[in-house]
């Protein structure tokens, strides 16, 4: 894996795979070592296909022609063409997906399914996943194509996962980016353990990291507290823990699971560091969760209404885009709810309100050396003391209860006032 990170090809998915209206062309001497790398026959195949991927969404520049002499002459101009030289062991079936795709078009759901279904296969062709993953991510999915991986995904369940357990307390589930902090601590723990004390049970969703974060995530910090990582639904109906239960990818799902080495080596982040966050296998009633892009916070609300879940909170600028707010900028939650017509009813609460002001910094610390010990050590304190010996910590916790809560008490609200409504209707 390391020796894939600094590959020809992943500095060009570097500079090319940002998005459709960040990307700008290569430069000479990079374009040299791609068709050098490319033809020197030791490219890897997820990179070949991210990178001509990428490269084809951006729109090829002058400086970048001589990549077309690797794959014969107007391939960037004929995309049947362009797609079997770079995905010969693609399934006939694929090739009007491949098409579409190379075209920038969009996938209807059911289009989107039969390319989940090939993702999360054992099926050959792996320049055509680092293709497909590129794509998507530099033209941003529809909510389609997201609701067509996501049935995708569910098809791939370990069998405990598949059938649900009626619990006693509904079920907060609790995600944020897999790859977790480098230089900041993790409250996640503590705003499970706060959600108990509120009345329901706390999922949190973790995994491996995908990158480009590799230093702590909140599976990390978990495993330290001895959590519970579930196997099977049914053992939600078990005491639960002080942090609540974590639900480990790989026993989620090992087909999900076995992209996080991918993701590794595909450099950018593709749909999963989006769509994993919003997997519901526990039947959970309310998604907090956190956006790293504030023009996400409205997709990730209607993706939580898509998975199943009647309510939501998603944190704006998190620390690191984790769950932990910022207390030095501007923040705060966009929270939803799911209406009696199946729409999404939404408020805001920003950390300029009233009720936050004396959690305000001027600056956000930045922690060096991180480690999941003291992060650990921290969350026993806080749970313990009520602080600790770090006020940075205790200020951002208490200002993540005071913010979460309030989202929470809205949701309670507005589903009190729902069913007050629907009383009505049926009554009159």
């Amino acid at each position: 894996m390391t020796h894939t990170l600094h590959t020809a090809l992943a500095e060009g998915i570097r500079c090319i795979g940002i998005g459709k209206y960040g990307s700008k062309p290569l430069p000479h001497d990079l374009v040299h070592s791609c068709c050098q790398e490319l033809l020197g026959g030791t490219a890897n195949d997820l990179q070949k296909g991210a990178f001509f991927g990428a490269l084809v969404m951006k729109g090829i520049s002058e400086t970048e022609l001589p990549l077309e002499s690797v794959l014969g002459k107007g391939a960037f101009e004929n995309h049947t063409y362009l797609l079997g030289k770079i995905c010969p062991d693609l399934p006939e079936r694929l090739y009007p997906i491949g098409i579409k795709l190379l075209k920038g078009h969009s996938l209807g759901v059911s289009e989107a399914y039969q390319l989940g279904a090939f993702l999360f296969s054992n099926e050959t062709c792996e320049g055509f996943r680092g293709m497909a993953a590129s794509i998507l991510r530099v033209r941003y999915e529809t909510n389609d194509e997201y609701k067509g991986l996501h049935d995708a995904i569910l098809q791939t369940y370990s069998p405990g996962f598949q059938r649900q357990a009626i619990t006693k307390f509904p079920i907060i589930q609790i995600a944020e980016p897999f790859d977790g902090v480098e230089h900041s601590y993790l409250i996640t723990p503590l705003i499970a353990h706060f959600f108990q004390k509120r009345g329901y049970n706390s999922v949190a969703t973790v995994g491996r990291t995908p990158g480009p974060k590799y230093t702590l995530n909140a599976y990390d910090l978990f495993l330290m507290l001895g959590t519970w990582l579930l196997q099977d639904n049914h053992e939600l109906l078990s005491t639960r823990p002080e942090f609540g239960w974590i639900l480990d990818q790989k026993a989620l799902s090992p087909a999900l699971n076995a992209w996080v080495d991918r993701r590794r080596v595909l450099i950018k982040r593709p749909f999963l560091s989006t769509l994993e966050k919003v997997l519901n296998p526990c039947n959970a009633k309310i998604l907090v969760t956190s956006v790293f892009h504030i023009t996400y916070q409205m997709k990730m609300a209607e993706l939580a209404l898509m998975a199943g879940f009647d309510g939501v909170m998603v944190l704006k600028r998190g620390m690191e885009g984790s769950l932990s707010p910022a207390t030095g900028r501007s923040n705060g939650i966009l929270c939803g709810v799911r209406t009696a017509k199946n729409h999404l009813f939404v408020t805001n609460f920003d950390a300029d309100m009233p009720a936050f002001a004396s959690y305000k910094t001027t600056t956000d610390e930045q922690v060096g050396n991180l480690t999941v010990e003291t992060n650990a050590a921290l969350v026993r304190e806080f749970v313990k003391k009520g602080q600790t010996a770090e006020p940075h910590f205790d200020n951002r916790t208490r200002y993540a209860q005071a913010l979460y809560g309030r989202g929470l008490t809205w949701i309670e609200e507005q589903w009190k006032t729902n069913q007050t409504k629907n009383l009505g209707a049926a009554l009159a």
